[in-house]
């Protein structure tokens, strides 16, 4: 794959990430983001803040650069901790049951901050980056950029995916 061919069919993937998070937010009912199909699944705002804390974590750590998350203030608009390695991985249900989401427009928001990033990224990263071997200080592992890359727009897809169900389901209760 070229250098514009592999930068273009991420950035697509993270556009459609981001189009998909926007569908989920818009005119959501606030008291949705929190409301769970039954006990101990993952409620829409948990999900949307997941999937962006994985891509802030991970693309930040990709191009060198610390998490949005704490540079910019997120965690206090979140009411969480200035931990890089809070991302929603490994939380239990009563984690995510505990998790509370701010109003749509700060998740919409933190979003729309970190897929500014991605494009960043994407703008700067050099033509054999997909080789490239990433630590990652929060995973504990060593791996190619293009795994790294991969399971963030999976878990991206899958997570929005389960919002607009979550969100399609619980409107029509």
């Amino acid at each position: 794959m070229t250098d514009r061919t592999w930068k273009a069919f991420v950035g697509a993937l993270a556009d459609r990430v981001e189009r998909d998070v926007r569908a989920v937010l818009d005119g959501l009912d606030p008291a949705l983001l929190d409301a769970v199909a039954v006990p101990g699944t993952n409620p829409i705002g948990w999900l949307l803040w997941h999937l962006t804390r994985s891509h802030d974590r991970n693309v930040s750590e990709l191009a060198g650069l610390p998490q949005l998350w704490i540079t910019d203030g997120w965690h206090a608009r979140f009411g969480r901790l200035a931990d890089p390695d809070e991302t929603g991985y490994r939380h239990t249900p009563e984690q995510v049951a505990a998790f509370v989401s701010p109003e749509p427009a700060v998740l919409g928001a933190y979003h729309w901050a970190v897929a500014a990033r991605v494009r960043t990224y994407l703008d700067a990263a050099p033509a054999g980056d997909p080789d490239r071997l990433a630590t990652s200080p929060t995973l504990g592992d060593t791996v190619p950029v293009r795994d790294r890359l991969v399971g963030v727009l999976v878990e991206g897809l899958e997570h929005v995916g389960q919002a607009a169900y979550l969100r399609g389901l619980l409107e029509r209760r």
